[in-house]
């Protein structure tokens, strides 16, 4: 009682004062939040937006820490200081080496997310004179995990302060943006700067500077860090096991890889009830349905080994679960309660187009064979619509059952 009386007064005596906002944010991040209901309220739990965000953030934690080891492994792979891990417990993976490399890389992109987000966050909070909202929280953790290991950390920056300004500030705020502002951030940095966001040197450290001092005349070996879906898109073999795929043991964004991780963070987000499993689940049905239709296309001989779409579309249905930011982007963007349908059997309807969409846009995009991101952006568009007819369609129905009764 006494922390909350003593902030009451100190409240009431800086109320006009324009840093305030601030300080309740500050307050917030490291107690509890500003405001709680007493009364008036139809259902009281305990949850609040801040548990909700650190809840996400425990799910995200497992990606991240494999992240950090994955950019050192494939770091010293690259350069053939280790050989191939045989597994997900192997010791040359799991290498402190590996661990330094990957903190020293992850790291700064962490703190660049956080610091410019949450910089303009509360620069806005002053000058509207509103609350700071928790909901960067997230987003700041997903941004360095959806970026490619050498994401020079000016572009970064530039990429956080347009998608906080433009996809969320603009909107009002917390609760009121129309697209994830993750993925509007990557958006930016995708179209910006393509070189920096695809190609087969980008996902590898080091890579994109070996090939400058080769270039340069060094006699140094150029460093393969294609990825699988690049592989696909030129026809050529994936590489890689299967289980390499679902554990992760592969070139790609930071924390994109592990499939296996992603799915106990979703599991983790379902027990929770923070995450939808409808859209998880449909999302998945969609990607399925889409993966099997391009595999009957192959088996019919409509496509030839000499398209440029073969290789994507002969791939295993499956698989494209395991490959490519498609499990990332199901279990932790397109869940997004503020961008997502929010009615049960628009929450159906939106993941299966999700799922079904990501999967179309990979086969036939050769230049950019990764489609989770611009399908769900595309989704969170239409979202509001589906709401709007499962809505009306629920009140036509409604309707002719009161008809039926007056009659």
């Amino acid at each position: 009682m006494g922390l909350k009386s003593n902030l009451h007064k100190f409240k009431e005596k800086n109320k006009d004062k324009k840093w305030l906002p601030g300080f309740n944010a500050i307050f917030t991040f490291l107690y509890m939040p500003n405001e709680t209901t007493h009364n008036g309220t139809h259902i009281k739990v305990a949850d609040d937006l801040k548990r909700t965000m650190n809840t996400v953030i425990m799910a995200l934690i497992p990606c991240l820490i494999f992240g950090m080891f994955n950019a050192g492994y494939q770091h010293h792979l690259a350069l053939g200081e280790i050989g191939n891990a045989s597994g997900f417990f192997d010791s040359a993976f799991w290498n402190w080496d590996n661990l330094v490399i990957g903190l020293w890389k992850v790291l700064p992109l962490v703190i660049v997310s956080y610091g410019v987000g949450l910089g303009i966050e509360f620069i806005f909070a002053i000058l509207k004179g509103h609350e700071v909202e928790e909901g960067y929280l997230v987003t700041g953790m997903l941004v360095p995990l959806i970026v490619p290991i050498d994401t020079p950390l000016w572009m970064l920056a530039v990429a956080v302060a347009f998608g906080v300004v433009i996809g969320k500030e603009v909107f009002g705020g917390t609760g009121m943006n129309i697209l994830n502002p993750a993925l509007t951030i990557r958006a930016f940095l995708f179209f910006a700067y393509p070189t920096w966001m695809s190609g087969d040197k980008v996902w590898v450290h080091g890579a994109v500077e070996r090939d400058q001092l080769i270039a340069a005349g060094e006699n140094l070996d150029a460093i393969s860090g294609e990825t699988i879906l690049g592989s696909l898109a030129q026809n050529k073999a994936a590489g890689y096991e299967i289980m390499d795929m679902f554990y992760g043991i592969i070139p790609g964004s930071v924390g994109e890889t592990s499939t296996l991780l992603i799915l106990l963070g979703g599991l983790f987000l379902i027990f929770t009830k923070i995450g939808s499993w409808r859209i998880m689940l449909s999302s998945v049905i969609g990607a399925l349905v889409m993966g099997l239709i391009f595999n009957g296309v192959v088996s019919s001989g409509w496509i030839t080994e000499t398209s440029k779409f073969y290789g994507l579309m002969s791939t295993e249905f499956w698989q494209h679960l395991l490959i490519g930011g498609f499990a990332f982007g199901t279990v932790f963007m397109a869940t997004d309660p503020v961008t997502a349908s929010q009615t049960n059997k628009g929450k159906w309807i939106y993941g299966f187009l999700v799922g079904f969409i990501s999967i179309m846009i990979r086969v036939f995009n050769p230049a950019y064979p990764e489609g989770v991101m611009l399908a769900i952006l595309l989704m969170n568009v239409f979202a509001p619509t589906i709401d709007h007819y499962v809505v009306q369609g629920n009140v036509k129905k409604r309707m002719k059952r009161l008809k039926a009764k007056v009659a």
